[in-house]
């Protein structure tokens, strides 16, 4: 399929937009300014750029407690973001979910989840909604190789398959289930091989490669726009960080964060893009220019943004 020029251009800015959104975040935590824990998922960016490149508006995505990446790149407003992660009444949630629960339903973002595979049966939920309608949306649903051992990842997978949902699972694999190596709690090596068991199809990609991810993704997607039904795509990533911003890694071997870091698909794809003359001298810097800039204004509006007033505590909460 070929793509055009300011599509291509679009993909590499989604990617620096997620770095530099989490970097930032990062900053401000250490800082203090920011309440809770922040996960991120620098490194992983490809993933959340290369899935969603491929959604409409219409469509659904589910995520985790490292699920920035994801919101970012389905295309949700920076200011009102920021404004939630920081806990104030401007933000999507009232500044009551926090880095781990930010959902915005106008753009698709249904909802991150703390709890681990909790995104899960609720894909179901979306997947069957858009079945029932007759519409031709889709859902996607994020999720680590942890997740993958819960008994929601099973019980998702088998009913998405016998009703033949409108779902992509999306398998992040960066090898490690907060502090604990894949090869300690998992047989087989890729997440993929599991979908045979549900009747299933089962893609494994370099998810630090945007050109595999996207055209993985596309299938994936299309198969369950058009009646197909599920598929589940695992992503295999390196992680560069630790489970946490703060987290030391001392569980973690040095040469493994060191070769990590070596597979940077911002890099990559703006290489592959400079070979094929598609991002020309100058292009790169416009677009770092312009992703800082609307960080500064989200940041700004977040830090003016009223805290949330605990006379609110009980609002929207129902029985």
């Amino acid at each position: 399929m070929s793509e055009t020029r300011n599509e291509q251009l679009a993909v590499l800015e989604s990617m620096v937009r997620i770095r530099r959104v989490e970097e930032r975040l990062a900053e401000l935590f250490t800082q203090g300014n920011i309440p809770g824990f922040i996960h991120v998922s620098i490194g992983q960016e490809a993933v959340a750029a290369g899935v969603c490149s491929g959604l409409g508006p219409g469509d659904s995505v589910l995520t985790t407690h490292r699920g920035h990446g994801h919101a970012v790149a389905k295309g949700i407003e920076l200011r009102r973001f920021m404004a939630e992660i920081y806990g104030r009444q401007n933000g999507f949630c009232k500044g009551r979910g926090g880095s781990m629960h930010v959902a915005d339903r106008n753009v698709g973002v249904v909802g991150a989840n703390g709890i681990v595979g909790g995104g899960l049966p609720i894909a179901l939920g979306t997947a069957l909604a858009s079945q029932y309608r007759g519409e031709k949306t889709v859902t996607v649903c994020f999720f680590g190789d942890g997740a993958s051992n819960e008994g929601t990842f099973h019980e998702a997978l088998n009913i998405a398959a016998l009703w033949s949902l409108p779902v992509v699972f999306c398998c992040e694999n960066n090898s490690w289930a907060q502090f604990t190596p894949q090869s300690s709690y998992m047989k087989v090596t890729s997440v993929a091989q599991r979908a045979a068991g549900y009747g299933m199809p089962g893609t494994c990609v370099d998810g630090s490669d945007v050109t595999q991810v996207r055209a993985a993704a596309r299938e994936a997607v299309e198969r369950a726009r058009s009646g197909g039904g599920p598929t589940l795509l695992e992503c295999k990533v390196l992680r560069w960080q630790g489970h946490y911003v703060g987290d030391a890694q001392k569980y973690r071997a040095p040469d493994d964060v060191k070769e990590a870091r070596t597979h940077d698909p911002i890099r990559s794809y703006a290489e592959v893009l400079g070979a094929a003359k598609v991002l020309e001298p100058g292009d790169l810097e416009k677009i770092e220019q312009c992703v800082k800039a609307e960080i500064d204004d989200a940041v700004a509006f977040a830090a003016a943004s009223p805290m949330a007033d605990p006379a609110d505590l009980l609002t929207d909460v129902y029985a």
